[in-house]
This record gives structure tokens, C-alpha cells and sequence, in this order.
């Protein structure tokens, strides 16, 4: 089960990266070019984390096992997905800091829901198909509520995780490409230890909209004031 979990993963970050390669070859118009190149990195790093969650839980008696997955695949996305965010965050800042047109930016976050939504109904149908014990349809009709605190303190978590996420993000950028990436997602398994168990620490609005829709669909208001509004206000403390 783990080695299908962990092949399945791999694999669709080598496709991501043949889509890639194909998009920079055929496309030449830029705002297309960007838009397709933000969906494929969002698909990725959704479908990943959603498998990265089936893998969690099939060593629940190691739990540096979750951590260390969490490690190698931010260090992957970090070394795949270089030159887009997968992050509405990480757009709106790269906008208010003057390096991206209103037109781009917009066009980006269109991108990121389309490629969440369409990654959360691609693992639906993948799980459909039971490769493992673990995949099961039914953990894409449930809410699967990763809240384990009251609302406040759900707030400050992941307001507090975006802001040092993207505080890392601005102060890491002298520092050389493959040692920034390390430090980023040294950086990133250590804040999903710190608020993993109390709100999945996601800090990352399109990424919980993937893992969390039927969340959203029950409990919107809750959930956009943790998932969307919190982050946004985390970062917007930069």
C-alpha cells in the first residue's frame, strides 16, 4: 500500500513536469502560458497532499513517518514547481510587491482554484478504484474536520503559519536556490508538526479548498475564516 501510495505520487510529478516541458514548448502567449503552468502546479501539490494524507495514516505508530513525507515532497515541489506559487498568498504578495500585472495575478488564482477542484475529483475517482485498503470513495464524500480547536486559536494558527511562511519567502531570497529550497521546507515540515494536530496548518487557501470542500460546503463560514481569511490576514501582516 505504501509503495503504491508513494508510486502513484512520483508519478504524477513526472507527469506534471512532461506537461510542463510541453507548455513551454507550445505555448508562446504569456498569459496562457501562465495560467496552464499555475493549474499544473497546484494540481500537483494538491494531489500529493491528498495522498500524503492517506499515507499518514498507515503508520500511525510512527509518527516521524508523515514528517519525513511531508520533508521530501515539499523539497520535490520545491525543485519541480519553481516559478509559480500554488498559492493565492504567494500571488497577491508577488502583486502588492509590484511584480505582477492585476491581469496576471487574477489570472493565476483562476488557475489555482480550477487545478485544487479538479485535483480533489481526480483523487475521488482514483481512490474509487481501491488500489489500497486505504483508498476508499468515501473519503471524498465526508468531512473530515481537521479543526480540533476553537475558532480563535484556529485563526491564530494559521494566520501565524502563513506569516512566518511568507516572512521566510521574502528574507530567503539571496540566499542560493538549493539551499533556500531546503530551508523552506525544513521550514514547512516544522510548522505542519507544530499545528498539524490542530488545524492541518495548510496556510494555503487553494490547497484547503482541495482537501477540505465538503468541509467548506458544510461549515462555509467557519471554514472561510480559517482556510481563506486567516492566511490572508497572516500574510497581509508582511
Amino acid at each position: 500500500d505504501t509503495c503504491t501510495s508513494l508510486g502513484l505520487m512520483l508519478s504524477i510529478v513526472l507527469f506534471m513536469g512532461l506537461a510542463r516541458v510541453v507548455t513551454r514548448q507550445q505555448l508562446n502567449r504569456p498569459t496562457a502560458h501562465a495560467f496552464v503552468l499555475e493549474f499544473l502546479a497546484t494540481f500537483q501539490l494538491c494531489f500529493c497532499t491528498h495522498e500524503l494524507q492517506v499515507l499518514s495514516e498507515q503508520e500511525p505508530l510512527h509518527p516521524t513517518w508523515p514528517l519525513t513525507l511531508t520533508y521530501f515532497f515539499s523539497l520535490v515541489h520545491g525543485l519541480t514547481l519553481v516559478g509559480t506559487s500554488s498559492n493565492p498568498c504567494g500571488v497577491m504578495m508577488q502583486m502588492m510587491l509590484g511584480g505582477m500585472s492585476a491581469e496576471t495575478g487574477a489570472m493565476r488564482l483562476l488557475a489555482q482554484l480550477i487545478g485544487a477542484l479538479c485535483s480533489r475529483y481526480c483523487m475521488g475517482a482514483l481512490w474509487s478504484l481501491g488500489l489500497t485498503k486505504y483508498h476508499v470513495s468515501e473519503r471524498s464524500f465526508a468531512c473530515r474536520n481537521p479543526i480540533q480547536v476553537d475558532l480563535p486559536k484556529a485563526v491564530i494558527i494559521e494566520a501565524v503559519s502563513s506569516f512566518i511562511f511568507h516572512s521566510a519567502l521574502l528574507h530567503f531570497q539571496e540566499v542560493r536556490t538549493k539551499l533556500r529550497i531546503h530551508l523552506l521546507s525544513a521550514l514547512i515540515t516544522f510548522l505542519v508538526y507544530a499545528g498539524g494536530s490542530l488545524t492541518g496548518a495548510v496556510f494555503n487557501p487553494a490547497l484547503a479548498l482541495s482537501l477540505h470542500f465538503k468541509c467548506f460546503d458544510e461549515a462555509f463560514l467557519q471554514f472561510f475564516i480559517v482556510y481563506w481569511l486567516a492566511p490572508s490576514l497572516g500574510f497581509g501582516l508582511q
